[in-house]
């Protein structure tokens, strides 16, 4: 199971690859309630509706989060808000393959729990590795993650040359 924090849900779809992503996945992609409610609660942006769409298909499941005392002390401990705890939280519960997450304070919450996990970033060169992407149109992704993205400089510098490395 792959389970996906809003942030890097957003930003999958922010950058147009999450119905590439969904269709490659090759196993159960799921968010917590927390998640649904960040993304696709009140907004009606593209990738909010884009977002609903995949839940009303049921290409991404919703599930609760049992342990509610896990959801609070990770928020507690790792200062992080309620979509990120609940994401780790269902990982752990669920045993997840997988954590989409991109804050900071997420990604330091799952190196700890021993969560494995990956970023929109990863997610976007692995498409690329995959060759589901051509590299110019995975550059023009990039940049929409730069944009929307809350990304160190030194990231998307990283992430440019490897795109523009691989043929």
């Amino acid at each position: 199971m792959f389970i996906f924090d809003s942030s890097t849900l957003i930003l999958t779809a922010k950058m147009d690859l999450l119905d590439l992503f969904l269709s490659e996945i090759g196993m159960e992609v799921a968010i917590p309630r927390a998640v649904e409610e960040e993304c696709c609660g009140a907004k009606k942006t593209l990738d909010a509706l884009t977002i609903q769409k995949a839940v009303d298909e049921s290409r991404i499941t919703v599930r609760s989060v049992r342990n509610r005392k896990l959801v609070l002390k990770l928020e507690e401990d790792f200062t992080m808000g309620r979509g990120e705890s609940e994401a780790i939280a269902l990982a752990l519960q669920e045993k997840a393959q997988l954590v989409g997450i991109d804050d900071k304070h997420g990604i330091n919450a799952c190196k700890l729990s021993g969560v494995p996990f990956t970023t929109a970033v990863a997610i976007l060169l692995r498409s690329r590795q995959k060759g589901l992407i051509e590299r110019n149109d995975a550059l023009v992704r990039l940049s929409l993650l730069a944009r929307h993205g809350r990304y160190k400089s030194s990231i998307l510098e990283d992430a440019k040359r490897k795109l523009e490395g691989q043929q």
